[in-house]
């Protein structure tokens, strides 16, 4: 069976800072036209970061596309800073958002976020040997963040009374909870 689509004509309808919007005239394998709006992203991190006592370091933080404030992992995207690296990138973000450099860091998994619209490539880590920085980078000045530490059981229970809505962060609480039982 034949999936791929075959691009007839392109054009991108914006530019912003984080993201391009891009419109697509294709051919579908069974010769239909069709549309397709594609946004593009940069490559982004996401930390699954575990204290020494077995609790995850949560965000607050508010976003607009939702309108409501919401707790998620530390993450954010690779960028110029990284020389295209997610590995630096996890680590900067730890450092920006957390103030914790990790002694352990661990690719846990990469996946695109939403694959019906966007090509962002997500690589999920796992941070352990939590000690506070050295030396804190700028944090991004657009963001308010609040930190707060929860234990496996209060974030599966936060997910249950949808108090934790986010794909990653409910991605990473699976994996925690398939771990040792001792966060490990």
């Amino acid at each position: 069976m034949q999936f791929e689509e075959k691009p007839i004509s392109s054009k991108t309808v914006f530019k912003g800072h984080l993201i391009e919007v891009e419109v697509q005239q294709v051919q579908t394998p069974h010769g239909q036209l069709a549309q397709r709006e594609i946004v593009h992203h940069a490559p982004a991190v996401a930390l699954l970061a575990l204290t020494d006592d077995h609790q995850m370091l949560l965000e607050k933080q508010w976003r607009a596309p939702i309108a409501k404030t919401t707790l998620e992992i530390p993450a954010g995207k690779v960028d110029s800073r990284d020389q295209a690296s997610a590995d630096h990138a996890a680590v900067r973000e730890l450092n920006e958002e957390t103030r914790y450099q990790a002694a352990n860091l661990t690719k846990l998994s990469g996946f695109y976020t939403s694959v019906g619209c966007m090509d962002e490539y997500m690589t999920l880590y796992l941070a352990t040997g939590l000690r506070p920085v050295d030396h804190e980078l700028p944090q991004d000045a657009d963001e308010q963040l609040a930190l707060q530490t929860v234990t496996l059981d209060q974030a599966l229970a936060m997910i249950d009374r949808g108090e934790i809505e986010d794909a990653k962060t409910i991605m990473a609480i699976y994996y925690w909870r398939g771990m040792d039982n001792d966060g490990r």
